[in-house]
């Protein structure tokens, strides 16, 4: 009975995305005019919602991060609309002529970018990416199959409803979003092989999620991946500027992809640099684990483990490295990152660009924070996610990567010889 209905939500939702097609922008923006005013009515009703999700939650021993995710306050409820109204200012993609060229017997050939289709997005947590992912879909004129996590099962279910409503009340078929009200863990694998009706999914969540959807899917897969992101402090990095931003990285929200896991410092400074730094990180509570040189610094911190390495920890725990160079930075970087977000603090031009150029990740920084990798920083309005594939998006997934693209020929009776 799961696989069927999730097959039937499927199915309406591609049987809506024809009413999208050739749709004008101005009607789409109308209907995330009627969202903003939803929300705004409903913003006690939201909260009061998400409260049942969080005391769930702390029911279930989530972690802090974890609790933190979920939660959705008046401040978040506000980011909501602001990624609404980022997305109305926004430039729908569709249609837009990529290159258009005449070849020698006279047929015109344009490259043109069109909706996929349905995009499946299964999630975890975060309940804003109910409203994030289905307006995204909605403005690249794209269909929305939405399954959250348990954790977020209330909140999800009552933003989902106003997105039906929105579209309803602007002449839409309440399909074009397609809400799955069952949280077996089952259903992530129908969804993942609803090939008939899904043209591409993204798992968002956890390692486990993302391998499970990666290694079962049968629908093409945009993959956000675990967000292992390092920082490195240079031997050349000006220290009050190395201290605040590997501290914003780790600590600002700690519970999401783009959050410094692992530190890395040049031996040169860690002398300098790492007392100050748990000083800073104590106030807060950080978990350091550290190598043998870093424990030797710094007294009373956990002797880092094999597993630390490539452990995303969404959590106030920070591995620590000493490094020789920058050079063993970047191989460390190569070995355990998840190609996610990479960051290079630095006084030394050729050292940045050479740190620019040899990460292998979909966002790589110079001087400032992991934290910034994110459609909504982008100005992307919001994202559907961070892909860490090289095809066929990379990096925050945002409208112009929820479009693929068609050939448009037009001919004056050519045939082939």
């Amino acid at each position: 009975m799961l696989k069927e209905y999730i097959e039937d939500v499927c199915k309406k939702a591609k049987e809506a995305s024809a009413c999208l097609i050739n749709v004008s922008e101005d009607k789409i923006n109308a209907v995330f005019y009627t969202l903003i005013d939803l929300i705004e009515k409903n913003r006690e009703n939201i909260k009061k919602t998400n409260a049942v999700d969080i005391e769930n939650a702390k029911k279930s021993n989530l972690s802090f991060a974890l609790v933190d995710r979920l939660l959705l306050n008046d401040k978040r409820i506000d980011g909501l609309i602001e990624s609404l109204k980022t997305l109305i200012a926004l430039r729908s993609p569709v249609g837009e002529v990529i290159d258009g060229w005449v070849i020698e017997n006279g047929l015109k050939i344009e490259k043109v970018r069109v909706p996929i289709g349905v995009v499946g997005i299964i999630y975890e947590s975060r309940p804003n990416v109910t409203v994030d992912a289905a307006a995204l879909c909605l403005k690249s004129s794209n269909c929305a199959v939405l399954r959250g996590g348990k954790e977020a099962f209330y909140s999800n279910k009552f933003l989902s409803d106003l997105i039906k409503d929105a579209l309803v009340q602007n002449g839409f078929n309440k399909n074009c979003v397609g809400f799955i009200e069952k949280t077996d863990r089952d259903g992530v694998l129908h969804l993942a092989q609803a090939y008939k009706y899904i043209d591409v999914i993204v798992p968002r969540g956890g390692e486990g999620l993302i391998r499970f959807v990666f290694q079962n899917a049968t629908v093409s897969v945009i993959k956000h991946d675990k967000g292992l992101c390092h920082t490195y402090i240079d031997k050349s990095a000006d220290l009050d500027k190395a201290l605040s931003i590997a501290y914003n990285a780790k600590v600002q929200r700690p519970g999401v992809c783009n959050a410094m896991e692992t530190l890395l410092v040049h031996k040169d400074i860690a002398g300098n640099f790492l007392p100050r730094f748990k000083e800073m990180t104590d106030k807060v509570s950080v978990e350091l684990r550290g190598c043998e040189k870093t424990t030797e610094i710094l007294d009373n911190i956990k002797l880092a483990e094999k597993d630390d390495w490539g452990s995303e920890y969404l959590d106030l725990i920070l591995s620590v490295k000493i490094v020789e160079n920058m050079n063993e930075a970047v191989e460390h970087i190569q070995k355990h990152g998840s190609n996610h977000s990479e960051a290079i603090v630095t006084e030394d031009y050729s050292n940045a660009e050479e740190f620019l150029n040899r990460v292998d990740a979909s966002c790589v920084y110079v001087n400032a924070s992991t934290r910034f990798t994110d459609g909504g920083v982008f100005g992307f309005g919001a994202e559907i996610g961070i892909s860490t594939n090289k095809l066929h998006a990379r990096g925050p997934v945002g409208l112009s990567e929820l479009t693929t693209y068609k050939y448009k020929i037009r001919g004056n009776g050519q045939i082939r010889e």
